[in-house]
C-alpha cells in the first residue's frame, strides 16, 4: 500500500486537475452513504468532532476518510484538522493508498469553492476577501485564482499576525496583492468575492454591506450551531449548496434560517450536482448577490484521492 505524504498529496492535486476532477464526480455521480458525525468531549475546550465519510464508485474504486477536528489546536499553534484517507481497489478490496487527509481535505474543499465560483462569481471578478488565516484559507486563494482574474487579496482574521502572515505568504507564493482587513465592515463593500473559512458561532458577512454582484462563498460552519453569515445575506442572496443533504442538515449557515422561518428549502436554487449536470445554470444576472455554503461531501474526497492515486502512479 502506497503512503502519500502531505508533500505528496499536494504535488498530486494540482487545482486545475482537481477542479475538473470534482466536476466530472459531481456530474456522472458516485455512492455516497451519509457520513457519520460525532461530538467528542474535550474537558476545558470546546467539542471536538469525529466525521467518518465513506463513498464508492462501484468496480472500481472504494474509500473512506476519517476525520477529527479539534477547535482547541488553535491554542496550541496546529492545525485544526486531522485526517486521513484509505484509497481500495472496488473489484478486490486492496488497500491502496493511505493519502493525507488533511492536505487532501483542505485542497478538495477550496477546489469545490472554486468549482461553485465557476457557476455563481461574476467572470470579471477580481478582488478577493478571505475570512481565517487556517490551512483552508490559503488554498481558497489559490482555488479561486485558478477560476477568475484575482488581481486584490484581502485577509481577515481575528488575529492580525497570523492575517498579516497569511497574506505576506499570499503575495510571496501567488504572485498577487494581499493586505489585511483593517476593518471587516469596510472590506465587505468592496469585495468581489467574500470567501470564509472560520469556526465562527456569530455572523461575520453581514449580507447588507455587500455590493451588487458580490459572491459569498461559505466554506466554516459545519454544525448546526456554527454560523459565518446573517439573515441578511441569505434573504438577499441567491443560494446554492455542495449537497443539499449535507447543508440542510448540518451547515449552520442554511440549518438556521431554515428552522427560524427566514427560508424555506425551495428557496435553493441548487447545489453542485445540479450546476455540473447542467440542470441551472447558476447565476442569474450580473447584479446578483450569490451565496454558496458547503459542508463537504465523501464524494470530494474520493474523486481527489483517485486523482492523487493516479497521477503518483503515471
Amino acid at each position: 500500500m502506497q503512503l502519500l505524504s502531505e508533500e505528496q498529496t499536494r504535488s498530486a492535486l494540482p487545482f486545475p486537475d482537481l477542479i475538473n476532477a470534482l466536476e466530472e464526480m459531481f456530474r456522472v455521480g458516485c455512492v455516497m452513504p451519509k457520513r457519520h458525525h460525532h461530538d467528542m468531549e474535550v474537558h476545558g475546550e470546546p467539542d471536538a468532532t469525529m466525521l467518518l465519510m465513506p463513498a464508492w464508485v462501484p468496480g472500481k474504486f472504494v474509500g473512506v476518510k476519517v476525520v477529527n477536528v479539534m477547535p482547541g489546536n488553535s491554542d496550541r499553534k496546529l492545525p485544526a484538522v486531522a485526517a486521513q484517507y484509505l484509497l481500495s481497489d472496488g473489484k478486490t478490496g486492496e488497500m491502496l493508498a493511505l493519502v493525507d487527509g488533511g492536505e487532501l481535505t483542505a485542497r478538495r474543499t477550496a477546489a469545490a469553492s472554486a468549482l461553485a465560483s465557476r457557476y455563481l462569481s461574476r467572470p470579471d471578478a477580481s478582488h478577493l476577501l478571505v475570512l481565517g488565516t487556517g490551512r483552508v484559507a490559503q488554498n481558497l486563494v489559490a482555488a479561486h485564482m485558478c477560476v477568475r482574474p484575482i488581481k486584490e487579496v484581502t485577509v481577515w482574521g481575528r488575529s492580525a499576525q497570523s492575517a498579516e502572515k497569511l497574506a505576506s505568504e499570499v503575495a510571496e507564493q501567488l504572485g498577487v496583492k494581499a493586505g489585511i482587513a483593517e476593518d471587516l465592515d469596510e472590506t465587505l463593500k468592496t469585495a468581489d468575492i467574500v470567501s470564509a473559512a472560520t469556526l465562527s458561532s456569530e455572523p461575520l458577512v453581514k449580507g447588507e454591506l455587500l455590493k451588487p454582484g458580490t459572491h459569498v462563498d461559505l466554506v466554516g460552519a459545519f454544525k448546526p450551531n456554527m454560523r459565518e453569515s446573517d439573515d441578511a445575506l441569505v434573504k438577499r442572496a441567491e443560494i446554492y449548496v455542495d449537497t443539499r443533504e449535507g447543508c440542510l442538515s448540518e451547515g449552520g449557515d442554511i440549518f438556521q434560517p431554515l428552522q427560524s422561518g427566514v427560508i424555506s428549502e425551495a428557496d435553493i436554487n441548487a447545489d453542485l450536482f445540479e450546476l455540473c449536470q447542467k440542470e441551472h445554470s447558476g447565476r442569474t444576472s450580473s447584479d446578483a448577490v450569490t451565496m454558496f455554503k458547503s459542508v463537504g461531501a465523501a464524494l470530494e474526497d474520493l474523486a481527489g484521492a483517485m486523482l492523487a492515486y493516479r497521477n503518483v502512479n503515471g
